[in-house]
């Protein structure tokens, strides 16, 4: 008896599909004739992890969310509100927008355990962002004063187009098929943290893509890769946690 219900379990691990963590944010909403807060993902995010094979598990930015790690097989971090520059050392820049200090704290606290058990992680714009200043690195508050222009953020709803170039030999120059990428931004990495390596960047030369240092597979790209044609960054993810799942299996 024992021996046919491990035989059925083994079988459905093979099987099962990878669980994809996506970091969500609470927010105010409209429903019916009510509103309230909720605990929000957009559906695009929802959408690119289950069309690469996974299954997607919001995460609510509460304290003790880091615990989640061990159910998971990957992680994807989500774009959002500027971080608190307090966590970087700096005063807050004017063109600063308002900050989530309670998601602030849960999401480096989840991505400093993801980043310790060797967990597949994505980050996307502020979950890039989140992974330098998590290793001591810095931001730069708005990135028109560097650059000298709004082309990464043009205005409103509207994407920026930049086209990257790619670090030979690194994980994003293996999988991503296009290299013209939509931005929506106006923060950037300034000074880059510990044991992370700059794999992209724009023709301004701003940073548009860092890797882990000695992790399988733990990227954070500036741009939206949501609103790209290109689903590559979801595919690899989806493809590492299966990596990931083989290994646990042995």
């Amino acid at each position: 008896m024992h021996s046919a219900v491990n035989e059925t379990l083994s079988s459905l691990d093979r099987t099962r599909r990878p669980i994809i963590g996506i970091t969500a944010v609470v927010t105010q909403i409209k429903f019916a004739i009510f509103e309230m807060d909720a605990t929000f993902v957009p559906q695009t995010f929802v959408q690119k992890v289950a069309d690469a094979g996974c299954i997607p598990v919001l995460l609510a930015p509460q304290p003790g969310v880091e615990q989640t790690i061990d159910g998971l097989d990957g992680l994807l971090l989500l774009a959002g509100p500027d971080a608190d520059p307090a966590l970087y050392g700096q005063d807050k820049h004017e063109k600063t927008g308002w900050n989530d200090t309670t998601r602030d704290r849960a999401e480096l606290a989840l991505i400093e355990a993801a980043l310790e058990d060797k967990l597949p992680t994505l980050g996307i714009c502020r979950g890039e962002q989140l992974i330098n200043i998590l290793r001591g690195g810095t931001l730069q508050q708005h990135l028109p004063d560097v650059v000298g222009h709004d082309n990464h953020s043009p205005g409103g709803k509207e994407y920026g187009q930049q086209k990257v170039r790619l670090e030979p030999g690194s994980l994003i120059a293996d999988f991503l098929k296009k290299d013209v990428v939509p931005c929506h931004h106006h923060q950037v990495i300034d000074q880059v943290g510990e044991g992370l390596t700059v794999t992209a960047w724009s023709e301004d030369n701003t940073v548009e893509a860092i890797e882990v240092d000695g992790h399988p597979f733990a990227v954070g790209v500036q741009w939206h890769a949501e609103e790209s044609d290109d689903d590559s960054p979801f595919t690899a993810l989806a493809d590492a946690a299966r990596r990931r799942m083989a290994v646990r299996r042995g």
